[in-house]
């Protein structure tokens, strides 16, 4: 009887492993599947904003409802570019979270997708080394949507952060002084089947896209294939 109960609970902790694998999977299909429809939309982040990005961050179908209370409200994953100083193709995914602090808007209710731009390499190597106070530890600033941002691209440059919200088709950006940014590291084992933190991730270069983040990182790939920062830098 102790045997088949310790079967039991065996297999009901591997049922659980494999749920929450599953689950985090699912969590990075859906922010290829969420930057997609992003790109595709023509009032959506200025491709000459993305193509100076160091890192993206996609945190899909948060809802609303979760910023007026508080606490834990986003998860999602971040891909960053390869290389040294961030100059090469978009590297395998990092899962990361999003909690605390006051929201720039609060109304309750309908799913809302939240995209992060990293802008330099200040920012992302902030980011991969802890937790990060945004407004704090990395200045944060609503981006530019669409026409928008040729006015005056370089004054958005100089924010570390730069976010994006979209609810129901709509682009908006969004302040999210006071919230915190973390590899969720328990989130990244799930999805590698591995322990690996963020750094090693990104920094390492010898971690493979797992299926479930090809999606995401074509995207990137195929839209934002080179660092214009930098090669502007070097012009």
């Amino acid at each position: 009887m102790i045997r088949k109960c310790a079967f039991i609970l065996c297999v009901l902790l591997i049922a659980g492993t494999l749920y929450a694998a599953n689950k985090e999977q699912k969590r990075l299909e859906n922010s290829g599947e969420v930057m997609q429809e992003i790109i595709n939309t023509p009032e959506n982040i200025p491709r000459e904003i993305l193509e100076k990005a160091d890192c993206v961050i996609v945190f899909p179908s948060l809802l609303k409802a979760a910023f007026v209370v508080g606490g834990s409200y986003g998860r999602g994953a971040m891909v960053c570019r390869t290389g040294g100083e961030f100059k090469g193709p978009w590297g395998a995914p990092a899962m990361y979270a999003l909690e605390g602090g006051s929201i720039g808007f609060q109304i309750g209710g309908q799913a809302t997708d939240l995209i992060l731009l990293i802008m330099n390499e200040r920012g992302a190597s902030s980011i991969l080394n802890s937790k990060v106070k945004l407004g704090a530890d990395a200045s944060v600033a609503a981006g530019p949507l669409g026409r928008d941002a040729s006015a005056d691209t370089d004054a958005y440059l100089r924010s570390e952060v730069l976010s994006y919200s979209r609810s129901r088709g709509l682009f908006a950006g969004v302040s999210l002084e006071g919230s915190t940014l973390r590899p969720d590291d328990d989130a990244t084992a799930e999805v590698y089947g591995r322990k690996l933190t963020a750094r090693e991730i990104v920094l390492g270069g010898k971690v493979r896209t797992p299926a479930s983040g090809r999606h995401l990182v074509a995207v990137l790939q195929k839209n934002a294939p080179r660092n214009e920062s930098k090669e502007s830098a070097r012009k």
